[in-house]
């Protein structure tokens, strides 16, 4: 990629960043949580599974588990049977579980803020990290890449790779750092709101004139 490409291309990220900025000015983690801990187990439990579920459970969740130390001495089929309702329970459980100990035993029963602790406990990935970082710290350490960022950022012609890593490494040369966490709340709403996985709304989506994927609903429906 030349420099002349590279920077039409900042250009217009910088464009659909604004926009975006424009079209939701209140986008924030979607996520009930009130302090590190429940945001850490809340975007764990959210793997494979939609927010609005998690919310559903984590509210008793988190009146009956405060801490770490909580998790960590639950029998493990008691706290499996509180979040049945979500996919892969068994193994969340038990990922949760494991987490909850490193943070007992490592950090003192506290969520660490760093990128290398965070992903250093039993079950934390990069994505996972950087929702805590980004939304319960206040750190832009990263670009949340989830399914509607992945979509999105292809379609927008911002990203070609194919793994959530290499992809937020495609987005970070395009936006500047400070916001980092806030565009990838606003893409996630606008892949909700407007750019669906199938028959994307594009006759009003609000920056179709910056997306090289547009289609018109013709074309569509053919």
């Amino acid at each position: 990629m030349s420099d002349t490409v590279n920077s039409e291309l900042i250009e217009r990220a910088g464009k659909i960043n604004r926009e975006l900025s424009r079209v939701y000015p209140d986008a924030k983690c979607a996520l009930l949580f009130s302090n590190p801990f429940q945001l850490l187990v809340a975007t764990v439990l959210s793997a494979r599974c939609t927010d609005k579920a998690v919310n559903k459970i984590t509210p008793g969740l988190f009146n009956k588990y405060k801490t770490p130390d909580d998790i960590a001495n639950a029998p493990i089929e008691q706290f499996e049977a509180e979040i049945k309702t979500l996919g892969m329970y068994k193994t969340k459980a038990r990922n949760i579980q494991a987490m909850c100990r490193d943070l007992v035993n490592i950090h003192n029963s506290r969520v660490p803020d760093s990128m290398d602790a965070l992903t250093a406990l039993r079950g934390v990935g990069r994505k996972t990290a950087n929702v805590v970082l980004g939304n319960a710290f206040g750190k832009n350490a990263g670009i949340v890449v989830d399914t509607h960022v992945e979509r999105l950022s292809k379609r927008l012609g911002l990203a070609i790779a194919n793994s959530a890593e290499k992809i937020e490494k495609e987005l970070i040369r395009l936006i500047p750092q400070n916001e980092w966490t806030m565009f990838s709340h606003r893409l996630i709403l606008h892949g909700r709101n407007r750019c669906f996985s199938r028959n994307p709304d594009c006759d009003h989506c609000e920056i179709n004139s910056l997306c090289p994927s547009t289609k018109t609903t013709a074309e569509l429906q053919a």
